[in-house]
């Protein structure tokens, strides 16, 4: 595994290019590549569950390979050593962006799209489910969820669920609308509101989080249009929404409080470098407005993003993936959280 840091130079921490081979060091911030055995692996997720470490990601030949696709689950007692634990594949199916949660019943639980194919395109997308043992050692077979018929579709792609008091809440985002869903289980997922009302330029992957007060947050990337991020809250019954255009583009967000101020988001950043689109993975500061006002920018670029964050001892555990290095790969960042005051 390649190790090795970086050196925090005032507000913007500079990325190493593709071309970089010589480790930077510093006592900051701690990055370290965790996995490579396929020729991609993206689409991170990072949990904490029994005293050890969950990372999730998809397996495959590129970023969009056909029905290739697999989930993998890796564990780590440390967040040093990691072991592949299992994965999830189906024949002649593509299994896409696995996210973790600790359902109610005190299990992990593993979302995944699941798109099948004909004659080359994608003919379906579904939510599955896995569930741990209460260990967290072994995994059921992935089954299908349903998404409610009233508003179901051919491409139906649940993105994260988040817990909050029983009720695990999603963003279905289709091809020309977008839901907040809630479910029990994992094997059903409710509707709850349309979320796209006010949110022009085809909306689509999203994060929810709730507050203190239970007011729900969700940001929401765009694709088209001005295709700036958005920032959605509203507070229960998750009806009744305000929106608000943030200050950047993000792609595969995720979001976590920092504090009853302060967001903490991990997405992709766009820069233009010498008229060209240079993508890297970054951690944004945010008011509870979506006004970002600090970016810290790590070893990233080329295909890349899409992390998982944890708030753990003092730092801010933040897995990632990313081509810099030339294959791409899985990264996984240690950020102290005096960098992010």
């Amino acid at each position: 595994m390649k190790y090795f840091k970086f050196l925090v130079v005032a507000i913007l921490i500079s990325a190493c290019s593709s071309q970089m081979k010589i480790p930077i060091t510093s006592d900051k911030i701690v990055v370290e590549k965790i996995w490579d055995k396929a020729p991609h692996s993206a689409f991170t997720d990072l949990i904490r569950f029994n005293n050890a470490w969950y990372c999730t990601f998809r397996e495959a030949p590129r970023h969009v390979s056909g029905p290739v696709g697999r989930a993998m689950l890796l564990k780590s007692a440390d967040g040093k050593n990691w072991q592949s634990i299992d994965s999830f594949e189906m024949k002649g199916i593509d299994i896409r962006d696995p996210k973790l949660s600790v359902a109610p019943n005190n299990r992990l639980m593993v979302l995944m799209d699941v798109e099948t194919y004909k004659d080359g395109k994608v003919a379906t997308r579904s939510p599955y489910i896995s569930f741990s043992d209460k260990d967290g050692k072994t995994f059921s077979k992935p089954a299908k969820s349903v998404v409610d018929p009233s508003i179901t579709s051919y491409s139906d792609w649940v993105w994260r669920v988040t817990w909050h008091k029983g009720w695990g809440y999603a963003v279905v985002y289709q091809p020309s609308a977008l839901y907040v869903l809630k479910t029990k289980d994992g094997s059903y997922f409710e509707k709850v509101s349309k979320l796209d009302i006010a949110i022009e330029g085809y909306p689509n992957e999203s994060t929810i989080r709730f507050d203190k007060e239970d007011k729900m947050y969700v940001i929401v990337r765009k694709d088209k249009e001005d295709q700036m991020a958005m920032l959605a809250k509203s507070s229960p019954p998750y009806t009744a929404w305000t929106i608000n255009k943030m200050n950047y583009r993000l792609g595969g967000p995720n979001f976590l409080f920092l504090n009853d101020k302060t967001l903490c988001i991990g997405a992709r950043l766009y820069e233009m470098v010498d008229g060209k689109l240079k993508p890297s993975t970054a951690i944004f500061l945010s008011d509870l407005d979506g006004k970002i006002y600090k970016t810290i920018k790590l070893p990233s670029g080329g295909d890349t993003s899409y992390p998982g964050m944890v708030v753990y001892e003092g730092q801010l555990w933040f897995s990632y993936y990313s081509s810099h290095e030339g294959k791409t790969s899985i990264y996984l960042a240690k950020v102290p959280l005096s960098q992010l005051n």
